[in-house]
């Protein structure tokens, strides 16, 4: 089947002709925003706050699982990669899924990414709402999610350019304060900043593994899910001035940010101060910023965990939107939310979206215990169920264009096909892994429900449209 850009195309196996994507996408996005994008979208809250829980649960060897984490990110960066620079698309990963594995796949994929993000809005609106209150109390705790979701919501109606804007900005607050935490704990762990003694020992202080080595796999699955997002910059690189070069960029520079940012701050952490003292509930970051002798350093972390609240909300919205939109250019979503703004923006994708999330938000407020927590458990898993379909797809579109247009593979998987299948085992494996730990196992079952009820729409969308073609 070809397409007007005569490209080969498989069918969708819904009975339809597949069709191109909407190439008219305003390409206002800097390089500079994308770089930006890409840094920031591998830094977010979970990091600052989360990481504590993460080393309690497995010791110093949480900078294994944070590697083996990040290992497998990195995998399915360079996949998604070479799918992207090889077609770069709006509907990104789910049109990639769609021309190689089916219809099925593309809707699949699709729709449970829209619903990953739109929960990550309504979660990071309540968690933002949360910081406020620390500075504004009294005020509602509802009324400041609504607030931080109108703003957010503002930025991607102006424009795209507006969003990329905004995402540098907020990015750049994260990714210089993981910088100078990189300087300043290297210097602080060598004995070279002031009263500070060398406590690189630390970190095998008792045995680099005190709770086991299965405690690593254990901790890989709760680290995996601080990387989802980075995938954001394959999506703003159709939007951007050079497609292909933002996504080589953004892809090929993942290997250095993951080590750096992820591995390498852990690393200080359980260097700095031994693994069981480092705090659970509040930020490592800011706890070790303190032991500096930094003023004022949990309200300084604060500040930079709400900029990263904010960035996720702003990223999680326009992401949600482009894929809604996406969608649609395969009529799996309402006509209507592909209308353009002026600016090209699609306005009414955004707006569907933060309506999504204020529903979301009103139950966070109403049924906290009940309907907000489904919403975010039923996600949990989402981000490796797209990880394994991005997987499948890169196995089969590899190999459809090494046969028909070998030209456009501009960027290549390493060790294909066999890194590549390792890759789907390494996502199977931490998906099993999560019915071995309790919090987990909830969130992988009701993602599941989530995957099947999906699967179950395609099945009564392909069935309604085969009927009005005949």
């Amino acid at each position: 089947m070809r397409t007007t850009h005569g490209h080969d195309r498989i069918d969708p196996g819904d009975g339809t002709a597949p069709e191109q994507p909407p190439s008219d996408a305003p390409r206002t996005l800097r390089q500079r925003h994308v770089r930006m994008i890409a840094l920031g979208g591998i830094v977010g809250a979970s990091l600052f706050v989360g990481s504590g829980a993460v080393i309690h649960t497995v010791g110093p060897a949480s900078i294994l699982s944070y590697a083996l984490g990040g290992l497998l990110v990195i995998l399915v960066m360079r996949m998604l990669g070479e799918m992207a620079t090889a077609s770069p698309t709006l509907g990104s990963f789910m049109e990639y899924a769609r021309t190689s594995l089916g219809g099925w796949a593309g809707y699949t994929i699709g729709w449970l990414y829209w619903y990953f993000w739109v929960g990550v809005v309504a979660f990071e609106a309540v968690a933002g709402a949360k910081l406020l209150m620390l500075w504004i109390p009294g005020v509602p705790q509802w009324l400041l999610s609504l607030v931080l979701m109108t703003l957010l919501t503002a930025t991607n109606l102006v424009s795209t350019r507006s969003f990329g804007e905004t995402e540098f900005w907020l990015a750049s607050i994260k990714v210089v304060t993981i910088v100078v935490f990189l300087v300043a704990g290297t210097l602080f762990t060598l004995g070279l900043w002031p009263d500070a003694k060398l406590s690189v020992g630390n970190v095998a202080l008792d045995g680099f593994a005190p709770n086991g080595l299965s405690a690593i796999l254990h901790g890989v699955v709760l680290v995996i899910f601080s990387y989802v997002g980075t995938e954001i910059v394959t999506i703003a690189a159709a939007e951007s001035d050079d497609p292909v070069k933002s996504v080589v960029k953004a892809t090929s520079s993942t290997v250095w940010r993951v080590i750096i940012f992820y591995v390498g701050s852990v690393t200080l952490l359980v260097m700095m101060t031994p693994w069981d003292l480092i705090p659970t509930e509040t930020s490592p970051y800011a706890a070790a910023f303190g032991k500096m002798g930094v003023p004022a350093a949990t309200t300084i972390i604060n500040v930079v965990v709400l900029t990263s609240v904010l960035s996720v909300l702003n990223s999680g919205l326009y992401t949600a939107s482009r894929m809604l939109f996406a969608l649609q250019s395969n009529k799996w979503a309402p006509r209507w939310v592909a209308h353009r703004s002026r600016k090209g923006t699609p306005w009414k994708a955004i707006l569907a979206c933060t309506s999504v999330g204020y529903v979301a938000v009103a139950m966070s407020y109403v049924a906290p215990d009940t309907i907000f927590n489904f919403i975010i458990n039923s996600a949990g898993a989402v981000g490796l169920f797209v990880y394994a379909i991005i997987a499948g797809s890169q196995l089969r579109m590899r190999r459809q264009l090494e046969r028909e247009a070998p030209e456009r593979i501009k960027l290549r998987m390493w060790g294909y096909p066999y890194l590549s299948w390792a890759t789907l085992a390494a996502i199977i494996i931490v998906l099993s892994s999560m019915l071995l730990v309790p919090d987990a196992r909830s969130q992988l079952y009701l993602s599941i429900l989530s995957l099947a009820a999906i699967l179950a729409t395609y099945v009564l969308v392909r069935s309604r449209r085969r009927a009005t073609t005949h």
